[in-house]
Formats: C-alpha cells, structure tokens, sequence
C-alpha cells in the first residue's frame, strides 16, 4: 500500500453543492485532529496496512488548509519515520483561497507538501457567492501568487462550469483569468445537483437554472478547446496537466490500484481477491470514540467478485485518456474486454476504439460517459 489519503473534515462553512462529509460547527475540534489522525495512523500500521515507502499523499477534506502547518508537519513525520516517504513523492494538500496566508504556505511547504490545490471554483463574484464559497476573486488570485512565493512548484485548481448565469463567453473569460495565474494542473467540473444539499433543494423548487444538454455540451468542449492550445493535456475527463503534472494521487484511483485512507468519512481500496472498499463512517464523534476504543473504525462497504471487479476497472480507466490496456486486462481476468462485454462495447459504438492495445473513450464519449458506462456494470 503506497498511496495515503488523509480526510480533514471541517470546514468554515458549508458549500451550498457540497455533498463530502464536512463540518462547520465542530472548529473547536480541529486543533487535536491530527492526533486522531496518527493514531489511526498506528492502528494502521498495526494490521500490516502500510508496509512500503509512499508514493503519493493527499489531505483532502473538507478545508485541510484550516489544519496549521505544525499539524500537518506531525502527521508527515510520524510517515516519514514508518512506513516512510518515497523519493520524489507527491504531497499534495487541498486549500481554500480565503484560509491561507504566506507564513502558512511556507509552513506547509517546509513539511513537505510540494502540491498545493486550490479550490477556486469561479474567479466571479457573483457566482462564488451564488455557490456559497467564503473567498473572493481577490482572494483567489493573491493565494496563487503566495503560493509561487512559498515555494510550491506544482500548483492545481478546481474551477467549476455551467454555473447559473454562465455562458461560453463567461466560462472563457475567466478560464483566461485562471490561465493568466499559470496553473501546473487543473481540475474543471461541471456544476452537479447532488441529493440532500442546499442546491438539490433549491433545484427542485425551480429556484436553479442550469444549462441544458446543448449548452453543457458547448462549455465543455470550450474549456478542451481552451486548454489543449495553452499546453494542457486532458487526461481525464474533468482533467488537464501540464507535461509531468497529473495528478499522481488521482491516478491511482483511476487505475484501481489500492490505496488506505484515514480520518472520518475517509475511503480505501485493499486488492484482496478481486478487491475491497472499505470507508470510515462519515461521523467525527464515533471516529474518535472507536479511536479511544482502540478500534479500527474503517468498515466494509463492498467485496468484489470478478465480473464485478471487471465492471469497475473499466468504468475508472476508461474515465482517463490512458485508457485500459487490453492485454492486462485479459491476462488478470482470463477474458478480453470485447469478449467480456459484446453489448455494452457495440452500445459505445465509434465513441469507444481499441487502438494500439488500449481501450479509450473519445472527448464526445466522455460528455454521455454515464450513459454508455451503464452497459458495463
């Protein structure tokens, strides 16, 4: 197991389209968090989770740049002792705009973290307050010129499309705002109703307007447009990197490869058999409660059996430009991908091609990606 993600599950306040485990009123128990953290950490260890050097790590949340430098310095010394860090691995730390100040950054990078992402989301007022963001535009724009400052050579940030009012001109513009910061990586996610969040409430009571199938389909290929000629390579379909700057952390979900994850609401992958999930309720205060217990507080949510496992690795690869190479794919499960699945590969039809032994979905079968994947599961 090479692959660390760390759920830091607090947040300021609450995004109105956030559905990830996070807390607003619970600031108070930040400070110790990270004890909670390493002691999960040591159960970890315990049970043979973490036997070689890391990879990649990622705090994600939540708002983990709301944990202190100190804090995340804790935890990275504590890996670096036991199981350690691997040479050149890729740390990365989530960050809202309005949390970060440079004495943090250079905190931050002094522990290690060498990537930092940005949740940005829109670089327009009116939208960042439509989506309940507690940073500015100003704020955005200052993080990422500190950030430059503080060291930090591989820099992401998530932007969001098909915002209420949004046309193409809009989405342009302040994809050339975010450009003109000279990002390393970017994240760029269509805006999506999730249930039991304040916008599936407000979307059902017709209080949100969102782009219709044509025009979703237009901003999409407006960022590939945008971005492929300013030196990104989309390598999935919400994704794009300069050369050497994908997201390794990410790539390892995408590859169904295993990876641990600790902290409340914190999800893992185990590869025993044809392979585990495994999530840590999403609750803080039965986190520590098992902790203090001594109990592992991760539970089983799903064994795969073959088939199963079959389904999965091609609905995650076939999300990346990579795509899932034919010949591993066949000599793990004893079976070739159009052999496997005859109908959901005709029902792809010219949006998915085999082509130098790999499997890969094209730009236009990635905007219908749930439709046709459906035939695979």
């Amino acid at each position: 197991m090479s692959s660390l993600y760390l759920h830091v599950p607090f947040c300021r306040t609450k995004c109105l389209y956030c559905d990830f485990y996070s807390v607003a009123d619970r600031l108070s128990e930040l400070a110790s968090y990270h004890h909670l953290l390493l002691r999960h950490l040591a159960l970890a260890r315990a049970r043979g989770h973490l036997q070689a050097p890391l990879s990649t790590i990622f705090f994600g949340g939540g708002t983990p740049s709301l944990l202190s430098p100190d804090a995340v310095a804790a935890v990275l010394s504590e890996l670096a002792r036991t199981p350690g860090i691997a040479s050149g691995a890729e740390i990365s730390l989530e960050a809202n705009p309005g949390t970060i100040t440079l004495e943090k950054l250079q905190g931050y990078r002094a522990a290690g973290v060498n990537r930092l992402s940005l949740g940005i989301q829109s670089l327009d007022s009116a939208s960042l307050d439509r989506l309940g963001r507690s940073h500015s535009p100003q704020q955005a724009v200052a993080a990422f010129r500190l950030a430059r400052q503080a060291g930090f050579s591989s820099l992401s940030c998530d932007l969001m499309f098909g915002l209420p009012g949004q046309g193409r001109k809009e989405l342009l513009e302040e994809l050339d705002g975010v450009l003109a910061l000279e990002p390393d990586h970017l994240s760029c996610y269509g805006l999506t109703v999730e249930e039991d969040t304040p916008f599936y409430h407000l979307h059902r009571a017709g209080g949100l307007a969102l782009p219709g199938e044509e025009e979703y389909r237009e901003l999409y290929h407006a960022v590939h447009d945008r971005l492929g000629p300013a030196g990104f390579s989309h390598y999935e379909i919400s994704n794009y990197a300069r050369p050497g700057h994908d997201c390794r952390h990410n790539l390892v979900y995408w590859r169904r490869q295993p990876y641990l994850g600790l902290g409340a609401g914190a999800h893992s992958f185990f590869p025993a058999d044809w392979g585990e999930r495994w999530a840590v309720p999403p609750d803080l205060a039965d986190y520590a409660a098992r902790l203090a217990q001594g109990e592992d507080p991760a539970e089983k949510l799903e064994s795969f059996d073959r088939p199963g496992a079959m389904a999965e690795t091609l609905y995650l690869g076939l999300r990346t430009a990579e795509g899932v190479a034919e010949e591993p794919f066949a000599r793990k499960f004893g079976e070739e991908v159009q052999a496997a699945f005859p109908r959901a590969v005709a029902r792809c039809g010219q949006h998915l091609t085999l082509r130098d032994g790999r499997w890969r979905m094209d730009l236009a079968g990635w905007l219908i990606f749930d439709h046709l994947i459906e035939g695979f599961l």
